[in-house]
């Protein structure tokens, strides 16, 4: 995974003299390189928790805000709601969490290299669960769905931890809820300055369409939209990464 992540440039110069203040005026547009690659992330979230929510047996693997109140529901016997599958997955992103923590500590002003190496593991994660998918029929409660679980919330845990130590506002790429928070209480009916809407909603409009198109994917089979979120990070790794390290400070 080092020459992988090192191909793209992650030990060049202008990757190691990265310019995150350039990067923090740049994100503020949706024509950013940066904030484009993390709204196709945030589509990618919607498919993740599409499949998994109604293909795994009602869990979340990125949104674990949902996992621990379906947790509590399990737990109370109310609704039928499983127990070890959201203990699964909240476990599985804990690691993962921890792990990318590992990369930000070791890569944390090498911007470029560590964006290469999280969306790495987050492809051979989730194209690893697509195959999965695709050659063994899974159904909810059995040993192949918790893998699965297993693998998509570890390598959402790495991308959520990676994401934060990058620190674009209202692009977790995870969970909506303090960027919907922001959206309504700075917008010019509540007497702010309406800054930043375009970027909130965009992320918005992703995670929502990402949700919907992984719904009705699923309906073709479990495989296809883990196997595009698989696809689409790659394309986002192969088109960002090379432009993050071209331009060293990514300004737009």
């Amino acid at each position: 995974m080092n020459g992988v992540a090192g191909s793209p440039g992650a030990a060049s110069p202008k990757a190691a003299s990265f310019d995150e203040a350039a990067l923090m005026r740049g994100v503020a547009s949706v024509r950013h390189p940066l904030t484009q690659a993390l709204l196709a992330l945030t589509f990618t979230t919607g498919l993740v928790d599409a499949a998994s929510y109604l293909g795994l047996g009602r869990v979340f693997t990125a949104n674990m805000t949902g996992n621990v109140v379906l947790l509590g529901f399990g737990v109370a016997r109310a609704g039928g709601l499983p127990v070890v599958a959201p203990i699964c997955s909240l476990a599985a992103f804990v690691l993962g969490s921890a792990a990318g923590g590992g990369l930000v500590t070791r890569l944390d002003k090498r911007h470029p290299a560590l964006v290469a190496r999280a969306l790495v593991i987050e492809v051979v994660l989730v194209g690893a669960s697509a195959i999965l998918a695709a050659v063994v029929t899974i159904k909810p409660g059995d040993a192949a769905a918790y893998v699965v679980i297993a693998l998509l919330a570890f390598a959402m845990g790495v991308r959520s931890t990676a994401v934060r130590r990058i620190g674009v506002p209202d692009l977790s790429t995870v969970v909506l809820t303090m960027t919907l928070s922001t959206l309504a209480s700075s917008s010019r009916p509540a007497g702010g300055s309406g800054a930043g809407t375009v970027r909130r909603l965009a992320a918005v409009i992703a995670m929502f369409t990402g949700a919907l198109t992984g719904a009705l994917l699923l309906k073709v089979s479990l495989f296809v939209p883990l196997a595009l979120a698989a696809a689409i990070g790659l394309l986002t790794w192969l088109i960002y990464v090379p432009v993050a390290v071209r331009r060293g400070s990514v300004s737009s």
